[in-house]
């Protein structure tokens, strides 16, 4: 039987069909492997040694995978950056993992320039996907006159993401690299996908409607093309293009957002009543709380193959499958077998069934840490436990449910969205005094993000100060992190020694809804 990782299986079968890019063109598992050959032997010409970070901003495509599988090659470390950032968002990423090589799309041209030139990154090292931007070299220049064989001395890279925490800046979830071969760790590469029980080959199909700089999204696609599933991408998502590719490529899995189910089943009858779902076999969804009746409706849609789990970049997590969730609504499921779940409270002791505590988890198969950032690293932990603030309980048969998320952080659409990285930007609009910054319920993306202001004295909260504020941030912070509106008080609630009292100002928006945690 050919052995698992898409090298191995690439070899043994080029004409498989690894990827249906997002024009539906075919690409086969030989041509994906000849470029993300030459992608390698690119960027050792650059003098990329393994330890290295390779940083892309770029949107679904079949450039993502062959970054991503020549880095998994070579012992580089791929650092994916949402294309929703701004030029300082980006430039921060790209210098603090020390990237030395920058890949982005021309559709974020401006975005990515400002970035590179802000912390002088050599033009040697930038390449441009799809279109010119200016001090870019195409990125077909990395991988012309190199060959298509195999690169030597092959050793395993991995996928460094950066994720937020309530400081404001992002820091990266770093792994020590396995020094093995990659085909080694090919089983590891596509574990998530054994744990929803999908096996090799077996002529399942994958789609990608998520954009892939998320952790979990590059996780499952990654996986399903290490187990030799056809990967179909989806740029732009909308839900009839899903349920039409769907249909047409018989899909049996993806990784989903509840948005999305909201997205579908807004469809009118006779619109969903025209596609074929039968194909699916596990539609996977996480990221943020879905509400129960939603759930419901897709599982009577669908049928029992909406599957959930709970977890986070840093690892660790649980899992519930379609039959068991809907014995026990809510829960996100059980710990996984190869991670431990515990809740602890403010003084570090373990919490008995059912009473409500902090959630702390445990990978068995490695650790990490937070890039140059020790202090945050240790700042999250209790032993060998670590946590990202979710506060939830195990029932007495270790079923996890969540009973409110982290501290402060805002969930709209699946995207994690931090208030203090806001709050600092917005103070230092000249006529802000004090900000506080929270969601809010939204119907379609469950919240949105609100902003609370106190002016400086003599300036008067109304709509052309709000305005004002919001034309003032657009170039400092990304669409979505920008608040949707901006409401006034004269004071904000904080007590003497400055600390605020945010659910004073954000429960009376919460008045009459129902949080799906």
């Amino acid at each position: 039987m050919t052995q698992l990782g898409f090298w191995s299986i690439a070899q043994a079968d080029p004409d498989r069909l690894a990827l249906v890019d997002p024009d539906e063109h075919p690409v086969t598992a030989g041509a994906l492997l000849a470029s993300c050959n030459q992608v390698v032997h690119g960027l050792r010409a650059l003098g990329l040694r393994p330890g290295d970070a390779v940083a892309m901003l770029l949107p679904n495509g079949t450039e993502v995978f062959e970054c991503y599988l020549a880095v998994l090659q070579a012992g580089f470390y791929l650092v994916p950056i949402n294309w929703h950032l701004v030029g300082p968002e980006v430039a921060y990423i790209v210098a603090d993992c020390e990237a030395k090589a920058f890949v982005a799309h021309a559709r974020f041209a401006d975005t990515a320039k400002a970035a590179a030139d802000e912390i002088g990154l050599p033009e040697a090292g930038r390449f441009a996907v799809g279109g010119a931007i200016e001090s870019f070299r195409p990125y077909e220049d990395l991988k012309a006159g190199q060959p298509t064989t195999a690169p030597a001395d092959r050793t395993t890279g991995l996928v460094m993401n950066y994720t937020s925490g309530t400081t404001g800046r992002p820091k990266g979830v770093r792994r020590p690299r396995p020094e093995v071969v990659p085909e080694e760790q090919a089983v590891g590469f596509a574990g998530m996908l054994f744990m929803f029980r999908l096996a090799p080959f077996d002529a399942n199909v994958h789609i990608c409607g998520s954009p892939l700089y998320h952790t979990a999204v590059l996780v499952f696609a990654g996986g399903a093309i290490h187990l030799g599933h056809t990967v179909v991408i989806m740029d732009k998502w909308t839900p009839e293009g899903m349920l039409a590719l769907i249909d047409r490529y018989r899909v049996t899995s993806t990784h989903m957002v509840p948005t999305q189910f909201v997205r579908l089943l807004g469809l009118p009858a006779e619109e969903r009543d025209r596609f074929d779902v039968s194909s699916l076999r596990h539609m996977v969804h996480a990221a943020a709380p879905c509400p129960p009746e939603i759930k419901r409706a897709m599982l009577e849609w669908w049928g029992p193959v909406i599957d959930e789990y709970y977890a986070a970049s840093e690892g660790g997590g649980t899992i519930v499958f379609a039959d068991e969730w809907l014995e026990r609504p809510g829960t996100v499921g059980r710990a996984w077998s190869s991670s431990e779940v515990v809740i602890l409270d403010d003084d570090g002791n373990e919490l008995p069934a059912g009473q409500i505590g902090t959630v702390y988890m445990h990978m068995r198969t490695g650790d990490f840490e937070y890039f140059k950032d020790r202090a945050k690293t240790d700042d999250s932990r209790r032993g060998r436990f670590f946590t990202v603030g979710d506060v939830g309980y195990l029932d007495d048969d270790g079923w996890l449910f969540l009973s409110d998320r982290k501290n402060d952080m805002i969930i709209s659409g699946g995207a994690n969205i931090y208030p203090a990285e806001i709050e600092s930007v917005l103070i230092m609009h000249p006529r802000v005094a004090d900000v506080a910054v929270f969601g809010i319920p939204h119907p379609d993306w469950g919240e949105e993000v609100k902003a609370v202001v106190e002016p400086i004295d003599g300036a008067t909260g109304d709509p052309a100060l709000a305005a004002d504020i919001l034309a003032w941030a657009a170039d400092k912070l990304a669409k979505y992190k920008t608040p949707r509106s901006i409401d006034f008080v004269a004071e904000l609630p904080r007590d003497p020694n400055g600390k605020l009292y945010k659910r004073r100002l954000r429960d009376p928006y919460w008045e009459g809804h129902e949080r799906a945690i």
